[in-house]
């Protein structure tokens, strides 16, 4: 069993720690909320003060942090990772940010002897706390197969996508098909509506045809069809409006910087760009059906 720093206990990084826990590791965590850190304790785990502080002595250390200035500053800035974890450790980034911060810091981890892989997640909250997560692991061979039994222990699915960065390549290329198709499906429900058709009958017909993924069959956007979806708990997450939006400008900017086309993508991020700046950026982003006059 290893000594684990645990670095940002949100809704996604509380129950993977609880995970670690639960496996038989000793987990100190930071995170600037009190709530968070009474929650580890809570679980069995140990509160750290500082950054610094959770990752002295750390084997391992996983961050869950919002943006790439974020894991640049915890890793890099003074009493960070670097200077604390144990000489060698495995450092793993679970965090979504831009696949530039996250390929300097692999570098600079590397120059300072560290082994670092980019470690992005997707199954939301409920894939945090049931152990199911799947994780897009960018990394070298060595450092890959290191982090992989920490990561089982957290999730369902690990794959190595390839060198440091790609991890969150895949992360932000597959959330964009996530924002597209629901804004597709949440079309779709709205025309039914329109002219007359049952939205069960219309779900029976698409679930089983060319018209099923996974925004229709797990996480409908109206409420009725699938029990289990966000549209039957008033649309709380989940996975918000503003995490996706998060994740829409990453692989827009990913787009610009590459010269990739993606005009779906741009107006899915314009429609939840749109959506949120109406009041409803905390709300589950199946909730985008609502502006498109469905979803009652």
């Amino acid at each position: 069993m290893s000594r684990i720093a645990f670095i940002g206990l949100g809704n996604m990084g509380l129950p993977m720690a609880r995970n670690l826990l639960k496996a038989g590791h000793t987990v100190v965590g930071f995170d600037l909320a009190p709530q968070s850190l009474a929650a580890l304790a809570e679980a069995g785990g140990t509160i750290a003060g500082s950054v610094g502080d959770a990752a002295q002595g750390a084997e391992v250390v996983v961050t869950m942090l919002p943006a790439g200035r974020h894991v640049r500053s915890v890793y890099e800035d003074a009493g960070n990772v670097f200077d604390n974890a144990v000489p060698g450790a495995l450092l793993i980034d679970s965090s979504t940010i831009d696949v530039d911060s996250a390929r300097a810091v692999a570098a600079a981890a590397a120059g300072r002897g560290f082994v670092l892989v980019d470690a992005p997640v997707s199954g939301g909250t409920g894939g945090a706390a049931a152990g199911t997560l799947t994780f897009m692991v960018g990394g070298t061979d060595e450092a890959v197969e290191r982090a992989r039994p920490y990561l089982a222990q957290m999730g369902k699915t690990v794959v190595h996508t390839g060198g440091p960065g790609t991890g969150q390549a895949a992360k932000i290329c597959n959330n964009m098909i996530l924002g597209i198709s629901m804004i597709a499906v949440s079309e779709a429900f709205t025309l039914a509506d329109k002219l007359g058709l049952d939205r069960q009958k219309l779900f029976d017909v698409s679930s089983t045809s060319s018209g099923q993924c996974w925004s229709l069959t797990t996480y409908c956007p109206v409420p009725g069809p699938v029990p289990t979806s966000p549209a039957n708990r008033d649309y709380a997450p989940g996975f918000a409006v503003d995490m996706m939006l998060k994740d829409l400008k990453l692989a827009q900017a990913a787009a610009a910087s590459s010269g990739a086309a993606t005009p779906l993508g741009a107006n899915a991020a314009a429609l939840y760009a749109l959506f949120s700046a109406a009041g409803n950026g905390h709300l589950d982003f199946s909730a985008i059906v609502k502006m498109l006059g469905g979803g009652k």
